[in-house]
């Protein structure tokens, strides 16, 4: 016998917690299922400065545990868990079926979609074995704490060329590795980070490694070219090479853009389908911050509360 509730929240960072709050309050009485990273990208995040609230900053997973347990304390059953398979209906008031980990099947009235994305990383060991102590994927979150320091950037596209250019008001020197002998950004971005003092381009560069035991205490770059070896000593080390959306599991169900991202309807969450909503970075490749993960969460509630109302 399928499970039949009112809201089902699939995953559970910013967006995934914050939803679930406000269905909470309103009496929706939402199922979380947690995805394989209870938390999402912020567990990864060793430091958190920018989220309202708190005023000596904290780390992802405390953070996290904070969403969870605010969201526990209005009546969110919060549970970990996989999403497998969805059936969502293309009716008006249609029930969403969904099954978690190939075996538990919940029939659902309104389903949120929070899965988030997923920071694409350069693979090597030394890099993974870093995160968090100087290796990160977004400049905006983490930049602060290099402040005239120095760093690399890892990319060649309009992101590589942004988070370079916005390190370049807090680090002292920014260095930016292209694996290429050209950058795929934009002529204006190329031209901002050209005309950038401080930020030197290496083309024909990639990192052979990350150096340091805990933190990062330099790169070991190659020219992919000649096959000569350089150390660049430097404390961060900003991986800005793409993101990719988790959303393998709505393909061919749920309408999205040519990079996998959910697409949804104006100001709205709303995806193509009715009852099926979408937010935090599952949705959004523009900001990717904790804090408009939060505000679309909310949004999301919202707009299932409201979807709900009118079937009544």
């Amino acid at each position: 016998m399928a499970e039949k509730i009112k809201c089902l929240i699939i995953g559970s960072g910013p967006a995934g917690y914050t939803a679930a709050i406000y269905a909470a309050r309103a009496d929706m009485k939402p199922v979380m299922y947690t995805g394989m990273q209870m938390g999402g990208q912020l567990t990864t995040t060793t430091e958190v400065d920018n989220f309202p609230g708190y005023p000596k900053g904290t780390d992802g997973t405390a953070m996290m545990e904070d969403l969870k347990s605010q969201a526990e304390r209005f009546g969110t059953d919060v549970r970990f868990g996989m999403v497998t398979k969805v059936e969502f209906s293309e009716e008006e008031g249609g029930v969403h079926k969904v099954i978690v980990d190939d075996t538990t099947e919940i029939e659902a009235q309104t389903v949120i979609i929070s899965t988030g994305a997923t920071a694409k990383y350069l693979g090597l060991e030394s890099e993974q074995r870093l995160i968090g102590g100087g290796v990160s994927a977004c400049a905006t979150c983490d930049g602060f704490f290099y402040k005239g320091q120095e760093v690399v950037v890892v990319g060649a596209g309009d992101t590589a060329a942004e988070e370079a250019t916005y390190l370049a008001n807090i680090c002292s020197k920014v260095t930016m590795l292209v694996r290429k002998d050209y950058m795929r950004a934009s002529k204006a971005m190329q031209h901002r980070v050209n005309k950038t003092e401080n930020i030197t381009v290496m083309y024909n560069t990639e990192i052979d490694e990350v150096l340091g035991e805990n933190v990062v205490e330099g790169v070991r770059a190659v020219n992919n070219e000649t096959g000569e070896k350089t150390e660049i000593p430097v404390t961060g080390v900003f991986v800005a090479i793409g993101h990719k959306p988790n959303t393998e599991l709505f393909k061919g169900v749920l309408e999205m853009d040519e990079t996998g991202y959910l697409i949804t309807k104006g100001k709205s969450t709303k995806t193509n389908l009715p009852g099926v909503f979408a937010a935090g970075d599952v949705q959004d490749k523009e900001y990717r911050q904790a804090v408009t993960a939060a505000g679309t969460g909310c949004m999301a509630a919202l707009d299932a509360e409201r979807y709900l109302g009118a079937l009544a």
